[in-house]
């Protein structure tokens, strides 16, 4: 009994075959010297006349011909694609995981679906925005995000000092330096906010998106070794296209 992994792996090759075979009969039929024939024979007025050999050109393509030609190379092609369409309805299996069947009686043709999609889901994971390791996070309810612990540091305001270098004497006025000194005048309380996800849960995405993908290929398999459901359309078909 065929299985429907046998029919996907030939039907490729019956499509090309079939397409080869309308494109040749196209071009062939296409030609008009290669429908065309001719039979000429020559007879002299009199007997002292001239003699000529007789003339001929065979007709080499036929319309009928390459219709057949055309007709079963297409028939196949109908009935293998008729067989893998039909066998995909009823073809179904598990995806299970870790044991258990998380989607049950899967149609074939989901499940391929479906493995695109974990794919492009995937690529989308791989690329979420990640909380920076060097903070401490926490879900702050309020903010609906994640939020650092408070830090709080000193504001400083640059407050300008006299510093007497000599002292003033009777002929010489006192020498004084100015500089500026940091004295605190209060205090910033910052916390930081972010709608990026912690390491740990992009890590457990990851690892169930492998998992559901792993399952969902073995369905796959499973499914695609169902046997096949036969059907022979293309016979039906070309009888009634080539009829008398």
């Amino acid at each position: 009994m065929t299985k429907l992994n046998q029919i996907i792996a030939i039907e490729k090759g019956v499509k090309t075959k079939a397409a080869r075979a309308l494109g040749d009969a196209g071009r062939e039929l296409g030609k008009a010297p290669l429908l065309s024939g001719i039979s000429r024979t020559y007879q002299p007025k009199d007997e002292e006349g001239e003699q000529l050999p007789p003339e001929s050109t065979k007709v080499q393509r036929r319309v009928e011909e390459q219709l057949r030609e055309v007709s079963k190379a297409m028939t196949r092609l109908f009935d293998v694609t008729a067989t893998k369409d039909r066998t995909n309805a009823v073809s179904t299996a598990d995806v299970v995981v870790d044991g258990e069947v998380l989607l049950a009686e899967v149609p074939v043709t989901y499940l391929l679906f479906l493995e695109k999609q974990l794919g492009e889901l995937q690529t989308f994971v791989k690329g979420l925005p990640v909380l920076d390791a060097a903070e401490s996070w926490s879900f702050n309810d309020s903010a609906n995000c994640y939020a650092t612990d408070p830090v709080k540091t000193v504001r400083t305001k640059k407050v300008p000092r006299n510093h007497v270098k000599a002292e003033a004497t009777e002929e010489h006025p006192a020498q004084v330096e100015v500089y500026y000194e940091d004295i605190p005048v209060g205090y910033w309380t910052t916390v930081r906010f972010s709608g990026a996800a912690p390491a740990r849960r992009v890590a457990t995405l990851t690892e169930r998106l492998e998992k559901l993908q792993q399952a969902v290929k073995f369905a796959r398999e499973e499914a695609n070794g169902s046997e096949t459901v036969e059907e022979r359309f293309g016979e039906k078909v070309f009888d009634y296209l080539l009829g008398d």
